[in-house]
Parts: structure tokens; C-alpha cells; sequence
């Protein structure tokens, strides 16, 4: 029987080990690497070609998904499972955009890991049971938001602010925004303000939803 062979990626050494004491007795399922940032992620994953990825989302250099789209690109067959802190639709939204098999959160049990990780491997879409209900909770909130959204051409966005939202759209931070932009996390909040405004939108969620359906990621 061939095992599953996973790569974790994770900025937090705790969390790499906690994982693989949680794996690496599994006949099935072998850890075959770890990656400490979106960078290392990338390269391990052209070097290793893992059967599936379990990728943090917020890490430094690269973020787990701009990491995750620019593995897909290279490789296809390889399933990347997100792991995240965030119960919210932006992050799933923006990890199925990019090409993630799946979505769990951190604090699931080790039998929904492992049936995560067997799902993706063999090629099935995976959300955690959380993450599954706060998708049924936000569908009719995201749909009565989907009739409001503007059109691209009857809104002129300034550079600057097209840039917040196309980092917002791959799922970074106000912080991670803040350092690539070189300004203050204080200033990213008032453009996703003024950008909320403006495009009379309410919820981070719905900017991420603008920026994929206008190009604008």
C-alpha cells in the first residue's frame, strides 16, 4: 500500500511537531518534510512533490495562499489542505480561488486530520464540519451582497488602493499588507474603509469577492 506522503507548512515549530506526533505513526501517511514560510513551502514542494500539502495560511515571506496558487501552477497533482485560525468565508473563499482541495481548522481532532488529509489525497474537496456551517451561515449574506456589488467601470479605484485590494483578495493581513506596502497597519484599516465605502460594501469578505470578479487580485 503506497502512503500518503505530506508535507506541513507552518511557521510555528508547536504546531509542525504537534502534527507530525499526531501522524507519524499512521501506516498510511508518511511526513516526508516540513517548511517554517511561504518560500520554503514552494521550493519543498518542487523538490519533494508531496501527495498533499497541509499550509498555513498567514506565514512570513509568502502567504499560505499566494504559496498554495503558485504550487498549483507548477503542479497540478498536488493537493494542498489549508489549515487556518479563521472561521470566515474571506479565507475560504480565497483558498478555493487559488486551488486548495480543502479547508480545516486548527483545533479539529486528529480523526477529522487524518480524514481530511485521505480525502484530499484522493482527489476530493475537504472543509472542516466549522468551516462547512459558517458557509451555510454566510451563503444568503453573501448572495444579498453579490446584487449590491457595483460594476467594475463605475468605480475609479486610485493605484494605492486597487494594490489593498488585491493583497486582501490573497488572503493577507492588515499587518502583512502594512509591511509590503511599507505604511502602518493604522492606514491599510482606513483604506479597506474608504474602500468599503466606496464600493458600498460591508464585510471584508464581499472586497476579497470584488477584487476576484473584477481582475483586480
Amino acid at each position: 500500500m503506497n502512503k500518503i506522503r505530506v508535507l506541513i507548512a507552518d511557521d510555528h515549530l508547536l504546531v509542525r511537531t504537534g502534527i507530525k506526533s499526531l501522524l507519524n505513526e499512521l501506516p498510511d501517511i508518511e511526513i516526508i518534510g516540513e517548511a517554517e514560510d511561504g518560500t520554503v513551502a514552494i521550493k519543498k514542494a518542487d523538490e519533494l512533490l508531496p501527495d498533499v500539502i497541509l499550509m498555513d495560511i498567514s506565514m512570513p515571506t509568502i502567504s499560505g495562499i499566494l504559496a498554495t496558487e503558485l504550487i498549483k501552477q507548477k503542479h497540478e497533482s498536488i493537493n494542498i489542505l489549508i489549515l487556518t485560525m479563521y472561521e470566515n468565508e474571506e479565507y475560504l473563499l480565497s483558498s478555493l480561488k487559488k486551488g486548495a482541495s480543502g479547508v480545516i481548522h486548527k483545533n479539529v481532532s486528529k480523526e477529522e486530520l487524518i480524514k481530511a488529509i485521505k480525502s484530499v489525497a484522493a482527489g476530493k474537496k475537504y472543509f472542516g464540519n466549522s468551516l462547512t456551517q459558517v458557509l451555510i451561515e454566510n451563503l444568503l449574506q453573501k448572495l444579498e451582497e453579490s446584487k449590491q456589488l457595483p460594476e467594475k467601470d463605475t468605480i475609479i479605484l486610485t493605484k494605492r488602493e486597487k494594490q489593498v485590494l488585491g493583497l486582501i483578495a490573497n488572503g493577507y493581513s492588515n499587518q502583512e499588507i502594512a509591511e509590503k506596502l511599507q505604511i502602518s497597519p493604522r492606514t491599510v484599516d482606513t483604506f479597506k474603509t474608504n474602500l468599503m465605502q466606496k464600493l458600498n460594501i460591508k464585510t471584508t469578505a464581499a472586497l476579497a469577492r470584488y477584487a476576484f470578479e473584477n481582475n483586480l487580485k
